[in-house]
């Protein structure tokens, strides 16, 4: 066995793009383990756990590059390829700035340059500095950036109000501005729906389903999931329908959330009757329709037709006989949203994210009765790629969803676009099979438009090919879960 830690100095490089090129090397032939990071503190014990010896003295600034595999060949191959990927990524060289050193403050890239939207990657303890670097340049600041502390995301969005520019974020995952898609964003047409979304995969999952009814996007503004709690207030919610209000490509407005604070939304409705242009809320809640609900209602609000999501049936017609529903998602909207529909159905549910009167699942992610993971939950990215990245987390839990017999119907989401795994069906297809063939159905929701780089064509039938029902509406996708649980009235 080789292995070899290296510090390396002289540049940043962001999270995403680094998650990116840790799956690429790990899935080099004869790696075993490897983490390209910045050298944060989490990091560095990741790396530890790893069982990688930690220099004396790095800084966040510097780079990581912790690779161990099986022979000196396999590791010199492995350093190749982490430097491949890293000029890979950094091309094409800025030329923004002419001959002159790249800038290295928010502030300093605003003065040399047109911008008005800053986008910050940085990890979430340093996010905060150069979130108030870029409001202070006057920049409409996404905040990509997770594990930002609450009073802080407060603090930034109050002090936001006066320079009248926008925070998108913490944990801002999904925008599109003007046509560009930043974060993790699927490539839709434009056109007159202006989006405000407390969610990023929520999001997402709004623009496909408007797309595929022919209707496009102006903008869609990420706030952050928490801005509609009772702590943020909706306060970059509340700015981006004046911004949207007052955009001239924008006829019609949605704001999409996980379940809001109930006094937060009342505050969102009084304020949408004033905006001066329609407002459609897909506020998530028990009671509230579902996000293919709320699509259908936005086309025929702006005079389009509503095309129905494409469905294909699986090859295992009924779920183990006694067995439970259980739910591997990527996306937290996703999961928030089937959990809504399920409890309606079948009664609480043990969730690592779990909705009022659900349970909470042990440390160990363990599933209890009907069960429902978030894999996309900030506890579980820390130091490792999303699963919208990575989706070797949920090979190995629905590998072993298999060989639990409690296990009736496992139901998942698969999320294209930008940003995201270049095939993400083909990495879950295999255990998939596996699962079809030993009885188990499995039901995937597909979130994803026709330009997306994946294509979703393509990524629909390589699921159907391993024997999942595949659906192009989430709500669809769990009813037809529900509908193939065995002896379901068992467990209501």
């Amino acid at each position: 066995m080789s292995k070899t830690l290296q510090v390396r100095h002289g540049g940043y490089v962001d999270s995403v793009t680094l998650m990116q090129v840790s799956k690429t090397v790990s899935g080099s032939l004869g790696v075993t383990a490897a983490l390209v990071a910045m050298a944060t503190e989490l990091n560095l014990d990741l790396a530890a756990s790893m069982g990688f010896d930690m220099p004396e003295r790095t800084s966040p600034n510097e780079m990581l590059v912790a690779v161990e595999a099986a022979d000196d060949e396999s590791l010199a191959t492995a350093l190749d390829l982490v430097d491949a990927a890293l000029r890979e990524a950094a091309s094409p060289a800025p030329t923004t700035f002419g001959a002159a050193p790249p800038p290295v403050t928010v502030g300093a890239a605003a003065r040399g340059s047109a911008a008005t939207v800053a986008l910050v990657s940085t990890p979430g303890e340093y996010a905060f500095a150069d979130a108030v670097d870029a409001v202070d340049a006057g920049l409409h600041t996404m905040l990509f950036s997770d594990n930002v502390p609450l009073g802080q995301e407060i603090a930034l969005k109050r002090y936001a109000e006066e320079p009248g520019v926008l925070v998108m974020g913490p944990d801002c995952g999904t925008a599109v501005i003007a046509g560009v898609g930043l974060g993790f964003a699927n490539v839709v047409r434009p056109g007159p729906v202006g989006i405000v979304a407390a969610s990023g995969t929520g999001a997402q999952h709004l623009m496909t389903l408007l797309d595929h009814a022919g209707v496009g996007v102006s903008h869609c503004l990420g706030v952050g999931g928490r801005d509609l709690s009772a702590e943020v207030g909706a306060m970059s919610t509340l700015r981006a329908l004046d911004l949207l209000a007052a955009d001239g490509s924008t006829d019609l407005v949605v704001v999409v959330s996980k379940p809001p604070d109930a006094q937060v939304a009342d505050r969102l409705e009084r304020r949408a009757q004033e905006l001066g242009k329609p407002v459609v809320f897909a506020l998530l809640g028990p009671g509230r329709a579902d996000l293919t609900a709320a699509a259908e209602r936005v086309v025929t609000a702006v005079g389009g037709t509503w095309q129905r999501p494409s469905s294909t049936p699986g090859s295992v017609a009924s779920g183990r006989s006694g067995g439970y529903l259980r739910g591997l998602f990527a996306g937290g909207t996703m999961c928030q949203e089937a959990m809504l529909l399920a409890a309606e159905r079948v009664g609480p549910i043990a969730s690592n994210t779990p909705l009022a009167g659900g349970r909470p699942v042990d440390d160990q992610m363990r599933s209890d009765g009907h069960t429902m993971i978030d894999f996309g939950d900030d506890r579980l990215t820390r130091g490792r790629p999303h699963p919208m990245i990575d989706g070797s987390i949920r090979v190995e839990r629905l590998h072993a969803e298999v060989e639990d017999p409690t296990a009736g119907v496992v139901l998942l989401d698969v999320v294209l676009g930008l940003g995201a795994a270049l095939d993400p069906a083909g990495e879950l297809a295999p255990a998939i099979s596996a699962a079809t063939a030993a009885g188990l159905p499995v039901v995937a929701a597909v979130v994803g438009a026709k330009d997306d780089p994946q294509g979703l064509e393509s990524q629909m039938d390589a699921l159907g090919a391993a024997g999942a029902w595949v659906h192009g509406s989430n709500a669809e996708a769990t009813r037809t879960a529900l509908s193939l649980l065995h002896d379901r009235k068992d467990h209501s």
